[in-house]
């Protein structure tokens, strides 16, 4: 799996605003920004977008995801908007 398919995988479950993907392909990291977090614990927003992957962690298709998920204002504040 390359990162712009699990980065496609992702965004075709979650209305994503932004998504970066890195990896070696088992290993993965990624910084979603999504509305659909909004109001959500950190470990609901990542049950929100393990549910977008499916059986992939499952079958090891996707070993690993660290991730980073902000809400677009949480992003914004970060970025110093």
């Amino acid at each position: 799996m390359t990162a712009e398919e699990l980065q496609a995988i992702i965004s075709a479950g979650l209305r994503c605003d932004h998504i970066e993907v890195s990896g070696d392909g088992r290993h993965w990291s990624a910084v979603i920004v999504s509305s659909e977090f909004e109001g959500k614990r950190a470990i609901q927003r990542h049950q929100r977008v393990y549910a977008t992957l499916g059986s992939r962690m499952l079958t090891d298709e996707v070993h690993a995801l660290s991730m980073k998920t902000h809400t677009p204002a949480e992003w914004a504040r970060q970025a110093g908007g």
